[in-house]
């Protein structure tokens, strides 16, 4: 964080870290803690006031600690076993594996005749691909033809995105060859059998 001038950092467990949905960690630099703690006015979020969070969790250097919520305890449990494979792995080889996967499921998606949402692949995210909604397909028809087909979950875009690409996610365990060959064949079998209109 400090090398990259991150001030805070957070993600959600079931991304590339490979734990359950659940928990979402998050860091804060010496800059970003002054701020926080040096402001004049309450947050407007209690679940999100990070002063009282960081005394619920014990890191605000109080004696005293207030009660906040209920932590996902097993969830806990289960973000501490995936950080402890990731750093037996190490983090610059899962980057790389993600990359190699990324590279092969772009290939492979290119050959089925689909556009990559990002055209520059320095700005491509490895573990969630943005494909172009392919001329004449309806996206929502592509989604559930490969859930119904395939039981394989495809999502369209979200927020200014809807409508405009499909996004396959291999990250962590399921990110392999195999399973990006899997998606790969549900787009392939879902473009050969939804509908496509003639404009």
């Amino acid at each position: 964080m400090d090398k990259q001038n991150i001030d805070i950092l957070y993600t959600g467990s079931q991304k590339a870290l490979n734990a359950p949905p659940g928990t979402a960690p998050i860091s804060f630099s010496e800059r970003a803690c002054q701020k926080m703690f040096n402001r004049k006015t309450k947050p407007v979020s209690y679940l999100l006031d990070m002063t009282h969070l960081s005394n619920y969790w014990g890191n605000d250097g109080k004696p005293a600690r207030i009660y906040h919520h209920t932590g996902p305890v097993s969830g806990f449990f289960a973000l501490r076993e995936s950080l402890a494979i990731l750093a037996e792995t190490g983090l610059e080889n899962s980057w790389r594996h993600h990359k190699e996967v990324a590279a092969y499921l772009y290939k492979g998606l290119e050959d089925l005749g689909l556009k990559l949402f990002i055209p520059d692949k320095n700005l491509r995210l490895p573990s969630v691909t943005t494909i172009a909604i392919p001329s004449g397909y309806d996206w929502r028809e592509i989604v559930a033809y490969v859930m119904k087909h395939h039981q394989m979950e495809i999502t369209g875009g979200l927020g200014p995105s809807v409508g405009m690409v499909l996004r396959v996610g291999l990250m962590g365990y399921n990110c392999n060859k195999a399973n990006a060959d899997m998606a790969l064949a549900a787009l392939g079998d879902a473009l050969k059998n939804c509908r496509k209109s003639k404009a």
